[in-house]
């Protein structure tokens, strides 16, 4: 599971958070030894039994560096170096895999005993194939001159200085969006308190109205009740001479009352 203020980087941005940037090929893959953890989900062998030495989840890479690192990276090797990279494979919530014989731009960094490890920046992809879209997007960070095979990615390279000049660095762009990230979130919670208390005040009206409504009709049934016994009385002092003298000494207590 991700951070809650989590948000995806490119890769330009994370390319000047990576410790390491090397561009080299995998020259060969070493399995890590078999294990509990470490097998295929159709390799259910105990250990040591007849799945053992087959290729398990993790491995290692030895790879060869085809530039000097890229600029700003941590490690002080020429082009041509061999190195050995390990966590690579195929693991709960991402996957770090190579070919051999291929070519890779690599994002790494290096642990408290000077291991090689990709370095997922964002917790985003760490390893980039070489393709002409990422040579181009990883162009100006590597002297190219310096590279062996210079000629097949020379016309990707941009002014370093121009580059450097035309670059916002990610700190403070990743700060702004994050601040105006924040001040959307406030706008929405006050929206949706507003909505709230709209909905309550809305439900208030429909209640007073219902109420009112239910009053009126009341009223009009009073009126009709009071209407017929009027009617009643009326015709029965045509009868009886004396109930009219009474009703007009008593005609309050006659009605009721809303």
């Amino acid at each position: 599971q991700l951070p809650a203020e989590w948000r995806p980087l490119s890769e330009g941005c994370r390319a000047e958070l990576a410790a390491i940037i090397v561009y080299a090929r995998v020259l060969a893959l070493h399995p890590d030894p078999y294990g509990a953890y470490n097998y295929l989900p159709w390799q259910r062998d105990p250990p040591g039994g007849a799945q053992q030495g087959a290729g398990g989840l993790f491995y290692s890479a030895e790879i060869e560096l085809l530039c000097d690192q890229a600029w700003g990276s941590m490690l002080e090797v020429p082009a041509g170096s061999r190195l050995n990279l390990t966590g690579l494979g195929y693991f709960s919530c991402h996957s770090h895999t190579v070919m051999q014989g291929y070519a890779y731009f690599f994002f790494l960094r290096m642990d408290e005993n000077y291991i090689l490890l990709p370095h997922g920046v964002n917790f985003q992809e760490a390893i980039f194939p070489d393709t002409q879209e990422n040579r181009r997007m990883f162009a100006s960070l590597f002297q190219f001159s310096n590279c062996s095979q210079a000629q097949h990615v020379l016309s990707f390279s941009s002014d370093w200085e121009i580059q450097e000049d035309n670059r916002l660095m990610c700190s403070s762009v990743q700060k702004a969006l994050f601040e105006e990230e924040d001040r959307v979130k406030k706008l929405q919670q006050k929206v949706a308190t507003l909505e709230k208390r709209n909905k309550q005040l809305r439900d208030r009206v429909k209640k007073v109205k219902r109420s009112l409504r239910q009053a009126r009709k009341n009223t009009r049934h009073v009126e009709l009740v009071n209407r017929k016994l009027s009617e009643k009385l009326s015709s029965a002092g045509g009868q009886i001479p004396y109930i009219h003298s009474l009703k007009q000494e008593n005609s309050h207590a006659t009605y009721l009352k809303v």
